[in-house]
């Protein structure tokens, strides 16, 4: 525990400063997606081949969530973060001196070992700086870093992708990541569990950490929501510039251009509402976050295939926009029920359970899967599998909203 209170304006710096980070994380995730159709043709790639590039970040992304987890409930979180930041910015960097396949496969799985040691620790980090009634709304700005970083991360990758190559575009956004990494590892830190909470020394043994998170009937079904959500959000992020691309003849840089500016609008829009209006919902009913989740999914469904079966690019967009709108509402929602169902001294490992969960049957395959399809089916068809995954993802929301009250009771006590 910090000697020395936190004040209000540090309070707001680390906010500030996280999300400065988490944004580089999504502009140096994405930027792959944005080139796409630029390494297909330079190293005369199949759609599944592509798609394997997406997938090896998230493999190895989830792979190592589980040690990056564990260490950060007894180690320093601030550390941690700044390390996974070097190392991903300049896997990201070192990327755009791929000479081949299997080399830029090697930098994109470095990338995801990197994010995997700040994504672990930096949402409980940064809700334990702010109260318990403030956690949707907090999280939610810390996640307005996905719409915003990753329509950068299109938006750059297509415009410096078009003009000097795609190998430009990874060394460019790479470098600025490198800039952070000191300001992450100074940073004074709140107890584990923000100001008033119990502290308690965590486990030595992981297994017995990660056991109690399967015993845990909310974190189980909401940690599945999430990775519905995941499986509809990776495969349509990473392949609707595509589709725009080849569908609508849309050059890479318009495509880009197109897609991140209606992922911005619609993701910052939507993360904000879904954190404002689930901590008011949640205020009156205790199921609150979940509810506004599972219609938000619910209604996000048809306009997913509304999106992918327009023959205009205007019906599409504003199709794509609607759809976003509601896949982001859920974004801090379902990440603050993850925080109010765990105990703040397994926190770090159950972001680490659910990150490895989320992407190991969400992001990590779809690309793949999305690719393979491609090539047997053609794009459009390939991609009407992920509205089905979000009709998926509001169920579980509704089956976790008959567990929470309960678990967060527990953790309360």
């Amino acid at each position: 525990m910090s000697a020395v209170p936190i004040s209000q304006a540090y309070r707001r710096y680390a906010l500030a400063l996280l999300l400065a980070v988490n944004l580089l994380n999504y502009i140096d995730r994405q930027v792959l997606f944005a080139v796409f159709p630029l390494i297909k043709i330079d190293l005369n790639l199949t759609d599944t081949a592509l798609g394997f590039l997406g997938s090896a970040f998230m493999l190895s992304y989830l792979l190592f969530a589980p040690l990056f987890g564990w260490l950060g409930d007894r180690w320093s979180r601030t550390r941690l973060a700044a390390g996974g930041l070097v190392v991903w910015s300049l896997a990201t960097a070192l990327a755009g001196f791929a000479p081949g396949y299997r080399t830029l496969l090697a930098a994109r799985a470095t990338v995801g070992i990197g994010e995997a040691s700040f994504g672990t620790v930096s949402p409980g980090l940064i809700s334990d700086f702010f109260p318990k009634e403030r956690r949707g709304q907090i999280l939610a700005w810390f996640y307005v870093a996905i719409p915003v970083g990753s329509a950068l991360g299109y938006l750059l990758g297509g415009l410096l992708g078009q003009h000097f190559g795609w190998h430009a575009a990874f060394l460019i956004v790479g470098l600025p990541g490198l800039l952070l990494a000191v300001p992450i590892a100074l940073l004074r830190t709140p107890p584990r569990g923000g100001d008033d909470a119990v502290q308690r020394k965590p486990s030595g043994n992981a297994s017995a950490g990660y056991a109690a998170l399967f015993k845990n009937r909310s974190f189980v079904s909401n940690t599945l929501a999430m990775a519905a959500m995941t499986f509809a959000i990776g495969g349509l992020a990473q392949w609707l510039p595509s589709f725009l691309y080849r569908a609508h003849a849309l050059d890479v840089a318009r495509a880009n251009t197109l897609f991140g500016a209606t992922t911005v609008l619609a993701g910052i829009l939507g993360t904000l509402a879904g954190g404002w209006l689930g901590d008011r919902w949640q205020k009156k009913n205790r199921q609150g976050y979940l509810l506004l989740s599972g219609w938000g999914f619910l209604l996000g469904t048809p306009f997913a295939v509304w999106a992918i079966l327009a023959s205009g690019l205007t019906a599409c967009l504003t199709a794509i926009f609607i759809a976003e709108f509601f896949l982001f509402l859920n974004t801090g929602p379902l990440n603050t029920v993850i925080i109010n169902v765990t105990d703040p001294s397994i926190r770090a490992m159950a972001f680490a359970c659910n990150i490895f969960f989320i992407h190991a049957l969400g992001d990590a395959v779809s690309p793949s899967i999305l690719g393979w399809l491609s090539d047997q089916w053609g794009l459009r068809s390939a991609l009407l599998i992920t509205p089905g995954a979000m009709l998926l993802a509001g169920i579980l929301c509704f089956v976790c909203a008959r567990f929470v009250v309960q678990d967060m009771a527990r953790v309360e006590g």
